[in-house]
């Protein structure tokens, strides 16, 4: 069964669009069907799969305001081993097109319909904010997986979030849950980074990864050339971790699966 995963936190700057092209990356790498889809009018996510934006005929913005389907617009990451719903910053615009659109919420979950059972896995890379684009994300998704570094305001902004996704799971969506917390960009020698990730284990016991994602220069470098670590170094401490997430979440998803046969 597939499983549609939105990568979101109202937070910017937290590993979203890294942890998006990685994962599908690695999940590749372990045997799965995976698309990504670009949600972020940055387009990062585009980049960091190789994708020259300028190049791309079709986008999630035609999707999503119907001018273009799903098979127009995907394209396939040579790098990544994944297929791609590329994003430009036209994607912007879409947030005004579709204010006075009808279901404007599940534009992205209607669009996405043919295709969703040729894969394992749809991972969905959503803005750093709480808007129209992060919204059809959501309503899309199956559940959200959450990148966070391990600081004071990281701790506010959970709250949010997860207030937030309650509000969507009473009104939009009601099958969708947290699918976990990942730390990412994690520095050991930080008191303070230690500190929050102890927070973390004793609240969200059940829901935090055991994958730390490390600061990694590797990992920083990847995207400028186009490519997700493991196809830029997969002997770094950053490919090796997110291998590992990917490891883990194919596991909590046998588990999920099986409980839900039972």
């Amino acid at each position: 069964m597939t499983r549609v995963l939105a990568i979101a936190n109202q937070k910017g700057g937290v590993g979203k669009t890294t942890t998006a092209v990685n994962l599908a990356a690695s999940l590749v790498h372990l045997g799965k069907r995976v698309m990504l889809i670009d949600l972020d009018p940055q387009a990062n996510a585009t980049m960091g799969a190789g994708i020259d934006k300028s190049k791309v005929k079709a986008t999630v913005y035609s999707l999503l305001i119907g001018e273009s389907s799903v098979h127009e617009v995907m394209v396939a990451s040579e790098t990544g081993g994944f297929d791609l719903l590329p994003a430009t910053r036209d994607l912007a615009g879409a947030e005004v097109e579709l204010v006075e659109a009808q279901a404007r919420e599940s534009r992205l979950k209607q669009a996405l319909a043919p295709v969703v059972s040729n894969y394992d896995f749809v991972i969905i890379d959503c803005p750093p904010a709480l808007n129209l684009l992060t919204l059809n994300g959501l309503v899309a998704a199956d559940a959200v997986l959450i990148p966070m570094q391990c600081e004071y305001y990281a701790l506010e902004g959970l709250s949010d979030l997860v207030s937030t996704l309650r509000r969507i799971r009473q009104s939009l969506n009601r099958r969708i849950e947290i699918e976990g917390l990942l730390r990412t960009m994690f520095d050991p020698r930080s008191t303070l980074a230690q500190q929050v990730s102890d927070q973390l284990v004793k609240h969200f016991t059940s829901k935090l990864y055991h994958t730390v994602i490390p600061r990694n220069v590797r990992l920083a470098e990847a995207p400028s050339y186009g490519r997700p670590i493991l196809a830029y170094d997969k002997t770094s401490k950053g490919a090796q971790a997110y291998l590992q997430l990917a490891e883990e979440l194919l596991a909590r998803h046998n588990t999920h699966e099986v409980a839900h046969t039972v």
